[in-house]
This record gives C-alpha cells, sequence and structure tokens, in this order.
C-alpha cells in the first residue's frame, strides 16, 4: 500500500507534536504507556486527535487494544482507510 509510509509518518508526527514527544523516540515498537508515558487520559486524547486528523472513528471497544505506536498506525489503516478511488 503506497500510502503506508504517509500514514505511519503521519501518526508518528501527531503522536510527538501532541504529547511534546522527541519525534524520534516515537517508533513502531514504542509502548505508549511504558515507553513514551501516556497515561488513559492521554489515550482518549490521541484517539480524538486521530479522529480529526483522519477523518473517522475507532470503535470504544478496540480502543483499549491500542498498545503500541505500531497498534495506533494499525488502527489508522483499519479505521481511516480511504475509499478506494484509484485502484
Amino acid at each position: 500500500m503506497p500510502q503506508n509510509d504517509e500514514i505511519m509518518n503521519r501518526v508518528k508526527d501527531l503522536i510527538a507534536r501532541q504529547f511534546a514527544i522527541n519525534r524520534d523516540l516515537v517508533v513502531e515498537s514504542a509502548r505508549l504507556f511504558e515507553d513514551l508515558g501516556l497515561d488513559s487520559m492521554d489515550s482518549v486524547e490521541l484517539v480524538m486527535a486521530l479522529e480529526v486528523e483522519f477523518g473517522g472513528e475507532v470503535p470504544d471497544v478496540d480502543i483499549t487494544l491500542i498498545k503500541t505506536v505500531g497498534d495506533v498506525i494499525q488502527a489508522v489503516n483499519t479505521y481511516f482507510a480511504p475509499p478506494d478511488s484509484a485502484a
């Protein structure tokens, strides 16, 4: 998927900007709570920021499954995927 790198970079930039985290620390394997220092309130803010940035919604039941930056990227690919317009 050619957009994957763009999505990955947008997610990493959003996390770094939203939570004032050094962009170099925002790698796919980074755990949101343990490695990046986010808390439960931050996870709500993250989901809200993703919904604004990418125009969609993450089901509440799936929010608790997002543990790493890679999980965030996967959620964006799953819940905010653009419609197939140029296939």
